[in-house]
This record gives C-alpha cells, sequence and structure tokens, in this order.
C-alpha cells in the first residue's frame, strides 16, 4: 500500500483532508448562488453555468511570503503582477541534434523577423530571443505563452515549428529556469553524474546533451548518467523524454531517492564472476543533481491550481524529506565532486534550510560555493539568512517557541540556527505550552477554521481576519529572529519579475573530504530524544553485532530495505513527486508503506497472491532482468549481415530485457561505464532496479516465411547513428532526388526510382532485409566515410521495393530541414511528384496494397 492516502484506518492530516476535498474537478464547478446570480442577469433566461478560471489569488501565500521578506516592499506589487501572468514558452536546441545549426540559424534570420510584429500584449522587446545566459544561443525564450501558441493563427507556423522539433527531439520545451541547475554542475564527458529525482527527464536530457557535446567526435562518453524516480509511471515519462536522445550513457532507476544504493562491492560482494568483474568497486558519482519533490509554488504561472491548494504547512511537511534526500545525495558523491541542491519554491523551509542542515551534519566536508561570477547575464539574488516557520496559524522564530505537542512535525533543521533546546518548552508570551491564544476554546476553533479558509484562498471577512491574525501573530513580534552564520548568501534565488520567468531556488555543494564519522549511540540518542526532533541518521553498514567500531562514516552508511512504492500521480503534475507525498505535499505515514523486498534482496513470494506472475530471473518483482546478449550465433549473423567492423564493441555492449536469447525482441547496447554499473549490479545482488538502459540497437523483424531475411534484426533509428560509421553492407547511397521521394512516398519500385543505377543495385546487391540510405551529396561523395554529419535512414529491401521504416512525423522534419539546407521546394507528402508522374503512381499502389514497415516512433 505505497499509495498516499491508501492505508486502511490511517487518520489524514488536516492538510490532507482539505486537499482531497478540493479535487480537480471542483475548482471549475460554478456554485449554485453563481448559478442563481447569473440567471438573474439574464432575465430570467436558461443559463448554463460556464467554465470558471483558476482563482489567482491566495491571502495566507501573501501574508506569508511578506513576512519572509523575500522582495522587498517597494518589489511586492510588480513581483505579484508577474505572478499572475502565464509563464513565457522557452526551449532548448538539442546541441547533440544534426541539425541544431540550421535550428539556430533558422530561429535567428527567420523567426526573430517574422514575429517582430507580434508581440504579446503588455509585453514589450523581441517576442523571440536567446536566453542571454544560456551558452551560445542554445536557448530560447518566447513572450507568447503555450496557449497564445495554440490559438493565435499568426502564430501558427511557429507553433507547428516548436511541436514537430520537439516531437523529433530537436528541441526540448522546458521552463527558462529549470535550465538553470545542469550548467552549474559543470559536467565534463567522464563523469558519472547521478539525477535523484529525474521525472519528467528534462533537466536529465540537458546533462546528456553536456556530456555528449564535450566528448570527441565519433566516439562514446567515458562517463554516463542514471536518471532516478521514485515513481514507476513517471519513470515512463522520462524514459520517453530522454528516448529522442539516442544515447548509450544513460541507466533509469526506479528508487526511493533518498535510500538509493551505493552498491558497494566490499561490503556486499557476491560470487558473479560469470557476468564478469567490474572496473569499479562501488557506485560513486562525480556529479549529482538533487532537484528534490517541493511546494511548487515557484511555478505558479504555469499551474495557476496551486493558488487554491498553497498553504504555508505544504513546505514543513516536505523539509525533513528533502533533508533526506540531499544526504544521500553528499553520501554518494566522491570526494571532490560537486551537488547541485535545487527546488522550485520560494519557501525558506525547503531551501535555505535544507542547505544550512546539510552544511550542520557534514561539518567542514562540503562545502557550499559562490558562483556569482559564473553566467555573468543570469539575474540572481543571494540567499536568505534569517526566515520564521509558520505552524497552525502561528509565527515561530525559533525552535524554543515550538509547543511540545507540535515537535513531531516541526523540527530544528527548520529555523536558522538549527538548535534544538531542552524538553521543557518556552512558550511565547501570552500563549500556554499549547499555543493557546488567550480566550476559550470556541475562540481557538474559530481562529484555526479562518486559517483553514485563509490558506486555502477561500473569501473570509476581512475585519475578522485582521482581528484573528493579530491574535495569532503578535506573540513573535517580541522575540528576537534568528539568524545563521552560515554562508547562506551564497545560495541563488530567482524570483520571476527580474527576467520574466519562475521561480527557482539553488544551491551548488562540494565535497572536500569524507564525511565525517557518527558514533552509534549519537544516532540512538538523535532517534529517541524530544519526540524525534532530528532526523535520524541511516544504519550502519556493519551488521548489527559483527562491528567491531562504534564510529561510523557517514560516507558508509548502509541503506534500509529498498521500499518498492506505488504512488500514483493523478493529475500528471511535477512539483511533489517523490514517495511519501501526495501531489499536495502531505508527508506519507509510514506504516503505510510496503516493503516488497527482503533484507538480502529475495523476492517475497509468499505475497504474491492469485495468478499473479512473479519475475524469477531477476530480483525486483514486475521488472523484467537486464541481461548481457551472449548469443554468438545471432551476434555473427548481424555482425557479417551489416559488415560490422571489428573495431566496434559489441561483445558485453549488448544487453537484453529476456532471458530467452532465441526470443528477444530487443537487444540494446550499453557504453563501457554502463557496462561496468552493470556488472557490478550483479557482483552486489541487482541492488539497482533498472527500468531501462543503454539505446536499442537492433529490433527483431518479423517477416513472412516466403520473404525472410538471412538476419533476423533490423537496425533501429535510434541505434543508426551510433552504428553507421563501422557498417560496411546493407548501403544505398541516393541522390537527393530519389531519398527526397522515399521521405515523401515511403516505399518505391526498383524500377521507379529517378536513377536507374539506384534501383538496380538495390535489386541485385542489396539482400533481402534491413538497408541503409545514405543522402549522396556534393558534400557527402560514397568515397567519403560516413560519420555523426551523415544523413541516413533505415529502410526495408523488399522483393520489388524499397520502403522506409521511419514514422512519418520524421520523414516530413527531415524533408524540413533538408529544404532548408539544400534549398529545394517543399512537396506536401501526398501531392503528386512532379517528375516520373506515372511512376509515382504505382509507389501509391504498392503502399495501398502492402503494409509499410514503420519503425515505433520516437517523440517526447
Amino acid at each position: 500500500m505505497g499509495g498516499v492516502g491508501r492505508g486502511g484506518g490511517q487518520k489524514r492530516g488536516r492538510t490532507q483532508r482539505k486537499h482531497f476535498k478540493q479535487t480537480r474537478e471542483n475548482v471549475w464547478k460554478k456554485t449554485r448562488s453563481d448559478s442563481t446570480n447569473n440567471n438573474d442577469n439574464n432575465n430570467g433566461e436558461n443559463h448554463q453555468p460556464g467554465w470558471e478560471p483558476f482563482a489567482n489569488q491566495n491571502l495566507a501565500f501573501e501574508a506569508y511570503y511578506k513576512e519572509q521578506g523575500i522582495v522587498k516592499e517597494e518589489e511586492w506589487k510588480v513581483f505579484m503582477d508577474v505572478l499572475h501572468k502565464p509563464l513565457p514558452a522557452a526551449f532548448r536546441i538539442n546541441s547533440s541534434g544534426q541539425f541544431y545549426e540550421d535550428i539556430r540559424s533558422q530561429l535567428e534570420n527567420d523567426f526573430m523577423k517574422t514575429l517582430e510584429f507580434e508581440v504579446a500584449d503588455g509585453d514589450e522587446g523581441i517576442p523571440v530571443r536567446p536566453l542571454p545566459w544560456y551558452p551560445n544561443n542554445m536557448a530560447w525564450h518566447s513572450n507568447f505563452s503555450r496557449m497564445q501558441l495554440r490559438k493565435n493563427q499568426s502564430l501558427e507556423r511557429f507553433h507547428h515549428f516548436l511541436k514537430q522539433a520537439n516531437d523529433i527531439g530537436n528541441i526540448t520545451r522546458q521552463e527558462a529556469v529549470s535550465m538553470v541547475p545542469p550548467l552549474f554542475l559543470d559536467v565534463r564527458p567522464e563523469h558519472f553524474v547521478l539525477d535523484m529525482c529525474a521525472a519528467p527527464g528534462s533537466k536529465t536530457f540537458q546533462l546528456l546533451e553536456i556530456i555528449h557535446q564535450s566528448s570527441d567526435s565519433g566516439s562514446l562518453p567515458t562517463g554516463l548518467v542514471i536518471a532516478n524516480d521514485v515513481d514507476a509511471q513517471r519513470c515512463n515519462l522520462l524514459i520517453h523524454q530522454t528516448k529522442r536522445m539516442c544515447c548509450a550513457n544513460l541507466i533509469v532507476t526506479n528508487h526511493e531517492a533518498q535510500h538509493f544504493p551505493s552498491c558497494n562491492l566490499s561490503k556486499n560482494g557476491l560470487d558473479t564472476s560469470e557476468h564478469g568483474n567490474p572496473d569499479i568497486s562501488q557506485l560513486l558519482f562525480d556529479r549529482v543533481l538533487c532537484d528534490v519533490p517541493c511546494s511548487g509554488d515557484g511555478t505558479l504561472r504555469k499551474a495557476p491550481d496551486i493558488w487554491r491548494k498553497w498553504s504555508g504547512g505544504m513546505g514543513n511537511g516536505v523539509h525533513r524529506l528533502q533533508v533526506q534526500i540531499a544526504m544521500r545525495g553528499i553520501a554518494l558523491l566522491k570526494v571532490g565532486g560537486r551537488m547541485v541542491y535545487s527546488t522550485c519554491s520560494m519557501n525558506p523551509v525547503e531551501n535555505e534550510a535544507v542547505v544550512a542542515e546539510i552544511l550542520r551534519r557534514c561539518g567542514g566536508s562540503v562545502e557550499l560555493l559562490d558562483v556569482s561570477t559564473e553566467l555573468p547575464q543570469l539575474v540572481r539574488r543571494p540567499g536568505i539568512k534569517s526566515w520564521k516557520v509558520r505552524d497552525k496559524g502561528v509565527w515561530l522564530a525559533s525552535y524554543k517557541d515550538v509547543s511540545k505537542y507540535r515537535r513531531t512535525a516541526i523540527v530544528p533543521s527548520m529555523f536558522p540556527s538549527g538548535q534544538s533546546f531542552d524538553a521543557e518548552t518556552v512558550v511565547p508570551s501570552g500563549l500556554d505550552e499549547n499555543m493557546v491564544p488567550p480566550g476559550n476554546d470556541n475562540e481557538m476553533e474559530n481562529a484555526t477554521n479562518e486559517e483553514e479558509k485563509r490558506e486555502s484562498g477561500c473569501d473570509v471577512d476581512s475585519d475578522h481576519v485582521n482581528e484573528q491574525s493579530e491574535i495569532l501573530v503578535s506573540p513573535t513580534d517580541a522575540l528576537e529572529m534568528e539568524v545563521s552564520d552560515l554562508p547562506l548568501e551564497h545560495c541563488m534565488r530567482i524570483v520571476p519579475h527580474d527576467q520574466n520567468t519562475g521561480a527557482f531556488f539553488i544551491a551548488i555543494l562540494q565535497k572536500v573530504s569524507p564525511l565525517p564519522a557518527v558514533s552509534s549511540s549519537t544516532k540512538l540518542k538523535e532517534i529517541s530524544t524530544n519526540g524525534n526532533h532530528k532526523l535520524p541518521l541511516k544504519l550502519s553498514d556493519e551488521v548489527p553485532g559483527e562491528t567491531n567500531s562504534s564510529e561510523v562514516s557517514l560516507d558508509e552508511e548502509k541503506l534500509p530495505p529498498p521500499v518498492i512504492s506505488n504512488v500514483e500521480s493523478s493529475d500528471g503534475k511535477t512539483e511533489v513527486g517523490a514517495s511519501g507525498l501526495d501531489s499536495h505535499g502531505v508527508v506519507e505515514d509510514e506504516n503505510e508503506k510496503e516493503h516488497t523486498q527482503s533484507v538480502n534482496g529475495e523476492t517475497d513470494t509468499k505475497k504474491a497472491g492469485g495468478n499473479r506472475r512473479l519475475q524469477n530471473q531477476g530480483k525486483w518483482r514486475g521488472v523484467d532482468p537486464v541481461v548481457f546478449f551472449r548469443e554468438d550465433t545471432v551476434l555473427s549473423s548481424i555482425k557479417d549481415f551489416y559488415g560490422i567492423s571489428d573495431s566496434f564493441p559489441l561483445n558485453d555492449h549488448l544487453v537484453t530485457r529476456n532471458t530467452d536469447f532465441q526470443s528477444c525482441k530487443r537487444i540494446y547496447y550499453i557504453s563501457k561505464s554502463v557496462q561496468d554499473v552493470m556488472k557490478l549490479n550483479f557482483q552486489v545482488g541487482q541492488q539497482l532496479k533498472i527500468i531501462s538502459i543503454g539505446l536499442k540497437a537492433f529490433e527483431r523483424q518479423t517477416v513472412k516465411e516466403d520473404s525472410s531475411s538471412e538476419c533476423m534484426y533490423r537496425i533501429s533509428s535510434e541505434g543508426l547513428p551510433l552504428l553507421l560509421p563501422y557498417i560496411s553492407k546493407q548501403i544505398l547511397c541516393a541522390s537527393l532526388a530519389d531519398f527526397k521521394h522515399l521521405l515523401q512516398y515511403r516505399s518505391i519500385k526498383f524500377q521507379d526510382f529517378v536513377n536507374p543505377q539506384f534501383g538496380e543495385k538495390a535489386s541485385s546487391e542489396i539482400k533481402l532485409g534491413c538497408c541503409i540510405v545514405v543522402l549522396q551529396t556534393e558534400d557527402q561523395s560514397s568515397s567519403k566515410p560516413m560519420d555523426a554529419s551523415t544523413i541516413a535512414i533505415g529502410c526495408w529491401r523488399g522483393k520489388s521495393s524499397v520502403s522506409v521504416m521511419v514514422p512519418e512525423t520524421d520523414c516530413q522534419e527531415l524533408l524540413e530541414r533538408l529544404s532548408a539546407r539544400l534549398g529545394f521546394e517543399m512537396v506536401p507528402v501526398k501531392e503528386k511528384p512532379t517528375v516520373r508522374r506515372g511512376k509515382k503512381d504505382d509507389a501509391e499502389e504498392k503502399l495501398e496494397k502492402e503494409p509499410v514497415v514503420e519503425e515505433e516512433a520516437i517523440i517526447g
């Protein structure tokens, strides 16, 4: 029962109950009183209730952030005005794409000029422009919101360009501030990178671009990216997004970030030499991106439903999980490595408070870097050093102000100093230890009810609100505000009105030495003291009863048994997407979590009832195992059929999800770094739950028996760019005319090609089965070696024709790119050709009679 709020008999907190009642459907429905008023205004005529926009005001939100002082008082109106405007569209050009220079040129020389007079209402400046702080004009900003792009007919061509390029993978539509964290990671091609909370995958895609862009042309990076997410459904979204990158250096895993395994061979090594010995003994990382689950109020401009959901308690609810995830990231970081901690929240409890707690726990082992000189054109503000915590309608300036009955919810790390106090509760002047203001119980109940209304954005009587606010807030006025003595000004705050973006928080941490040792007695004390007000540290790697030391390094922590979560995202929102939280940021009770794996990693088959099929080849229930593909007969047939050079490594670089090699449908290619991680994972008992790995290189082709090919596997469109430089057989060089016709009509008979020699070679020299058609231009002669710049598509050589195995959308995009680069006139796919008119009808007849073999669409 991993889902939030599904535990039998578990009580719901006030915040969770409140949000459970306010579903997405209710926000659109008009109340009965609204309908009555509308009928009255229409003189009694029948009036159907219309749709109602999202509420764009929340009094509790304004009061909270005014008190926190995240912007100056004189900026407040501008700040709020920008928050109420739709978020402009932003996107990145895929720098590893084949046509990235053409796309950048089209934006600079075409759309920037043609859209000059299509400035969005109320905005000034260039409607489409590069982001000044992003390197090499590879990221762009539009003054038009997504709604305007969809609805405005004058923007139809630009919208079509964005949609098609995004679907193919030439660009990635991503919020501007979301692009910032990977830039500060300083990733290089040899780095092992961990994205702890990766879904939906735009930052992972960006990281993959960086390691490929900076690597040598024609070779794979020696590093890798592991993209992890707790939600299995969101992992599928992550795979869908990153598949457009066609990368062999990627592993997608499904773990709780705070419990991500380190795969330490010296601690958990098993005798599995059959899989080979890895070159690494522990899974540690040079870079960690820790973009944690948060309340998400920095995304108000693109997710206006947050206005009605927001409450001050949301930040308090995710604080402890954020600390746990961040500390796990630090433990997995190599000495000298860098971690970026980021949120899309403005709340200091989720931002500076977490960073401060990391620095306190790590002592001098971790430094907060000052990167104010990097990306100078990015407008950012320093982190704050003083803030308050709001709980149950009361402002708390220090942990000593927290009632003993609230110390399980409000922890010391939420405050600037991070100090805990004696168990004796120190109560603000005018309040008893239960935080009850002077007066009777009814007055307190009324105050609580009004606070609930304010937090949910409901209208309340303003005089009554002001009266209650004075009662609840006034006691803290006389308290001295805490100020952190840590260099939190090195953190970065991005606010919406500085550069017309969303809000974001970023902190860059560097690990300068191993984490300090913590005694076991200290751990037990932290677990048991003051109502568990400090987060317990994780268990040591030593088995209880076998350790000879009373101290253990935080770098050598062992995780509790992995927790398999079934949390589902009902509305697709990404602001809070980790196990232990619902979509509103409410912390899940630990008793509702289900351990489906035992401590030693064996599957608990007793819990699987009925006819549910369990995977008996791998450790993780419901996930197909990843195994090395070592069927020599099949490998030999693939190498011989395509003439793959011996210089291209295949042995132990091919994996599959099926242990029956004779019937596996897909074969994936992995880099050397991914191979090492996979071998290490076998050695430690498959601690990693791998959802996706590498890129799809070969796919089994199902054809009729009388037309079967010598090779059962065709090259996938994902694997073609990687394999093309090493292939010497099954290659056809086509003229521009024939290449264009193939893209337009998708299947052409041998005798119908413009160049007769092309048809003759296809029928006589190319074997039945998969073949590669290469565009031969003046710059690309047949004698020139093929490389990343070569334009080629996968096709199927049939008995009498050549058919394209690329989705129609990819064909259309490639046609448009070639048209822009080579200067020929575009012809719609269904229009008859201007040359060899009669031959085209034969091709059409072919299309009607025989289905065309198509590659699975690669879209985002």
